[in-house]
């Protein structure tokens, strides 16, 4: 029943995370971003990690959604320049996702398919976020800064954008 489930909350990420990237409205596009969020948050539930699910709804489906429309309302994003925008971005996209799938590939030609799914105690899913904060600012501390760094460089990008829109 468990796979049933990861198998609909999969295709339905995927399904959305599709939209968003073909769908030309960009507030559209933003809601079927949070479709996406919220279902990864159903897979984290599905692998028995609650706290990264809760984790992923506020901050990705609440505080980043929110920041999303407010760029595209900031902007004033209609469909004729959200495609102008898209429009000079197709030849890197399209050698990102190569990338991508490369990646993907490469990870499942070297992984092991066939793992079990894990059974956890109630005293080990207590400790699962003990064990997350231990292991985020001590083994995987430099990951947690550079992906700190990539929000900056984000909110920085769009301070620019909205400067160069009011000059």
């Amino acid at each position: 029943m468990e796979l049933i489930f990861f198998y609909i909350f999969a295709i339905v990420a995927l399904a959305s995370a599709i939209a968003v990237i073909s769908i030309r409205n960009p507030v559209h596009s933003a809601i079927f971003l949070m479709v996406c969020f919220l279902q990864v948050a159903a897979l984290f539930v599905l692998l028995r990690s609650p706290f990264l699910a809760a984790v992923q709804i506020f901050v990705y489906v609440g505080a980043v959604m929110v920041l999303f429309l407010f760029a595209v309302l900031i902007l004033d994003l209609g469909r004729e320049r959200f495609g102008e925008y898209l429009h000079h971005q197709s030849p890197i996209a399209i050698i990102v996702v190569v990338g991508v799938i490369f990646v993907i590939g490469l990870g499942l030609a070297r992984g092991k398919l066939d793992a079990p799914l894990g059974k956890y105690t109630e005293a080990e899913l207590v400790k699962n976020i003990e064990v997350t904060g231990e292991l985020l600012y001590t083994k995987y501390v430099f990951p947690f800064e550079v992906i700190s760094l990539l929000l900056l460089v984000a909110m920085v990008g769009a301070i620019v954008l909205v400067m160069k829109e009011r000059k």
